[in-house]
């Protein structure tokens, strides 16, 4: 059996080495539908990782942690060691799991520390170089994760070592992004990187990760601590001292993942479940649903101006509510029982007026007395486990500073924290006093890993990147499945909007409405183009005639859908 099993698992390495020496295009499937399992993420390769762990006698916890660190070698825009993240799962046995693996405060850190002598945001500092630096949590995470796994921890980081190792080769897109980053490499590393070259990139170039692959072996051998107090530790504060970071090897050696309590909420008979604080995302959905559920959205029809202007009218008020009241619970009081209140929601929406565009002036929190580069992965299995992932670097690269000696990007959250009430971050989310920087606290975060249970069983398993557009994506993902009846292809291909209270204004993608834009545009809403809103990965499940998955990946990326 143990020989059987070892030939299997050299096989699927073999295979898997041998896809990733292939010149793109990739077969890049963007659907898949079977009854075993799937896996949608980022990319065709960190997929095949997960998908490989499933074959392999894995469960959905194994293939979303194989994923993960596939997607730290292959999706380096957004897949991390040196970020952080937040874990939704559904268990065969009714469990839920909330795992907080996001990154928080270095010891050092204080609530100016990005302001000049004039009070005003230093914004570069919250951006770029190690200063940016949250304390990393993903390896924290995997590792708390495993306790939900089946396979060992060895089995799981082969195919991201083997990826690191030999390379793989780069899609278009990647080389583009490569090329385009350069300068910034360049402004941030003091020693030569793995994604500089003197050339510029081509589509089919091999990307080879020497010192990463070294750092995945030491973790594979020394399990977490090797990251928080071994000679990766080292690396990472030797990096610090070079370039003016405040992280230090305490502010690892304390790091935790930390187990919270899911949100979770009734929808018309739906149970949806999603990250609590210090994720603003299953807040932001339940309030965003709840402010919808009596008015009938199913009738108004899909992209019409009447059902566009409520959702904009809704998430302009669960912004707002964002700005001011939401942060790291373990920190401050958040008024999440009052916020998520039918009688509070009801009052939110008793201005609403169809027919009348709001206005952010006028529309700002209720009154209550107490990057878009991310990336995420949804995964189920033949067990019954549904599994929702959504880690970042917050924007793309993170600080564009890579670990010397260790070959992985650091993060850039801290620019996450409100740096100063009231300004803008690089998403133009405005906060206030709730998510001030304070040592050890973590930034609030966008993140929505999103679940929903049909009859107690996983019914839909989905999430997005997209910095502040990913609540309203998986807000507006939802409703089109359970409002407007769409397939899962349509739910995640149609072009969607967003609105974040500031600023003021309504950004569509191509192919929007544009007689319902024109509505809008006379009603008074300022409309804005732009590029791609969010990468939505979604599996669903149904049961009516036997089981079914059908996984779609986003066809706004490399993202990529597989299962068997």
């Amino acid at each position: 059996m143990l020989k059987r099993s070892l030939l299997a698992s050299y096989f699927l390495l073999i295979t898997l080495f041998i896809s990733a020496q292939e010149k793109p295009p990739y077969a890049i499937p963007k659907k898949f539908e079977g009854s075993n399992g799937a896996v949608v993420s980022a990319h065709p390769l960190a997929s095949q990782a997960g998908l490989a762990m499933l074959q392999q006698g894995g469960n959905a916890v194994d293939a979303a942690i194989a994923t993960q660190l596939a997607l730290a070698v292959v999706y380096p825009g957004a897949g991390n060691l040196g970020g952080g993240g937040f874990m939704v799962a559904a268990l065969k046995d009714g469990r839920t799991v909330a795992l907080d693996y996001r990154e928080s405060a270095p010891g050092k850190a204080f609530k100016d520390m990005y302001l000049d002598s004039a009070g005003n945001p230093i914004t570069s500092l919250s951006l770029e170089g190690p200063l940016a630096s949250g304390v990393p949590g993903t390896v924290a995470g995997l590792f708390a994760s495993l306790k939900y796994a089946k396979l060992p921890f060895k089995k799981l980081v082969a195919p991201a070592i083997l990826l690191a190792e030999k390379g793989f080769a780069i899609t278009q897109s990647q080389a583009r992004s490569f090329n385009g980053s350069k300068p910034d490499f360049l402004a941030n590393n003091k020693k030569n990187i793995a994604f500089v070259k003197n050339t510029k990139w081509k589509e089919g170039d091999l990307l080879i990760q020497p010192e990463l692959a070294a750092t995945l072996k030491r973790i594979r051998n020394n399990g977490a601590d090797e990251f928080y107090k071994g000679i990766t530790a080292k690396l990472v504060v030797a990096e610090m001292k070079r370039s003016n970071g405040i992280m230090s090897l305490d502010d690892l050696k304390n790091y935790e993942a930390k187990e919270r309590t899911a949100t979770r909420f009734n929808y018309k008979g739906y149970e949806i479940i999603g990250m609590p604080m210090p994720s603003s995302g299953g807040l932001l959905l339940e309030q965003m649903m709840k402010m919808i559920e009596k008015r009938d959205i199913g009738k108004m029809g899909f992209q019409t101006t009447e059902a566009v202007q409520l959702m904009i009218e809704v998430e302009r008020r669960a912004y707002a509510d964002r700005g001011t009241y939401m942060g790291d619970a373990d920190f401050v009081t958040v008024p999440v029982d009052i916020l998520r209140s039918q009688k509070y929601l009801e009052q939110r929406m008793s201005d609403y007026q169809p027919g009348v565009a709001g206005n952010s002036k006028t529309t700002k929190e209720g009154f209550v007395k107490e990057s878009e580069e991310t990336t995420h992965l949804s995964v189920v299995d033949n067990e019954g486990n549904a599994v929702a992932v959504t880690t970042t670097l917050n924007g793309g690269y993170g600080s564009y500073t890579v670990v010397s000696g260790a070959g992985f990007l650091l993060n850039n959250e801290m620019d996450d924290f409100s740096v100063k009430p009231g300004a803008p971050n690089m998403y133009g989310a405005v906060g206030k006093a709730a998510n001030a920087i304070a040592p050890g606290k973590r930034m609030l975060s966008s993140m929505t890993p999103t679940i929903v249970l049909k009859n107690k069983q996983p019914y839909i398993v989905t999430g997005t990147p997209g910095g502040t557009t990913i609540p309203t994506s998986v807000f507006q993902t939802l409703v089109n499945l359970l409002e407007f009846n769409m397939t899962p292809y349509e739910a995640v291909y149609e072009p969607k909007f967003h609105h974040q209270w500031l600023p003021d204004e309504v950004e569509i993608e191509k192919g929007f409405n544009e007689i319902t834009a024109q509505k809008l545009g006379k009603m008074g809403y300022t409309l804005k183009a732009r590029g791609a809103i969010g990468r939505v990965e979604l599996i669903v499940i149904t049961q009516e005639a036997g089981r079914k998955i059908i996984a779609v990946a986003d066809n706004r990326g490399d993202d990529a859908a597989k299962g068997y």
